[in-house]
């Protein structure tokens, strides 16, 4: 585990150093669905600081397993409404917010517990219709209404691209969404400061890098395949 952390590392610090970036400006998000949390536990001795779970209920044991420790938790998966109230009381960071639907209950959700919570607004940066996001169109309209609401801050966007062998392929993806938030911080009031892009992940995080991602979401390369 240990081994595979430390590579991935490199992979950033490289990926970092060949487009003059500094490596402090890229995190490495821990993608932890369906690892068990002995497993994940490992993870973190071996210095994982954020893990990334997909869905609330498998989250909330390994919270509850892992509570000693300082990590932090995003949740990077599709989020139902209905599951906004847990959400809340759990993620330091909500990478998946797709509509104004969503953004209020977790507006409501967050005021119930005195939270300002964090929040990434997901956007389908390839049209396609397998994947979920609001459309690049639609996205400023949607960063605006949610900049309203008074217990949601925004600190950026959130991608996932196609999927491709080539990650080269990949790249102008990345690239249009850190032009999509350029444009939307030339439009939006002062105290948005977009300045997160989570995108990138285990066979595609170095050009997500060059195109100014700060989040990179790994779990392959961290926890081996998934059954």
């Amino acid at each position: 585990m240990k081994q595979r952390l430390e590579q991935v590392r490199e992979r950033i610090r490289k990926a970092c150093e060949s487009c003059g970036r500094d490596v402090d400006a890229v995190r490495l998000v821990a993608v932890s669905k369906t690892i068990a949390a002995d497993t994940v536990r490992e993870a973190i001795e071996a210095g994982v600081t954020i893990l990334g779970e997909n869905y609330v209920q498998e989250a909330r044991e390994k919270f509850n397993a892992l509570a000693q420790y300082p990590v932090s938790w995003h949740f990077i998966g599709h989020l139902q409404s209905n599951k906004a109230k847990y959400a809340v009381r759990l993620f330091d960071l909500i990478h998946s917010v797709d509509s104004l639907k969503l953004a209020r209950e977790l507006d409501k959700q967050a005021k119930k517990v005195d939270k300002i919570q964090p929040i990434l607004v997901q956007v389908n940066i390839s049209g396609e219709d397998t994947k979920s996001g609001i459309s690049a169109d639609e996205a400023p309209g949607l960063v605006a209404e949610i900049s309203k609401l008074e217990n949601l801050s925004i600190k950026g966007l959130m991608t996932m691209p196609p999927y491709f062998y080539q990650p080269e392929k990949v790249k102008p993806f990345f690239a249009a969404l850190r032009e999509l938030r350029d444009r939307i911080k030339e439009q939006a009031p002062p105290n948005l400061s977009l300045e997160e892009l989570s995108m990138g992940m285990t066979g595609d995080f170095e050009v997500a890098i060059e195109e100014g991602a700060t989040l990179v979401r790994i779990g392959t390369a961290i926890f081996g395949e998934r059954k």
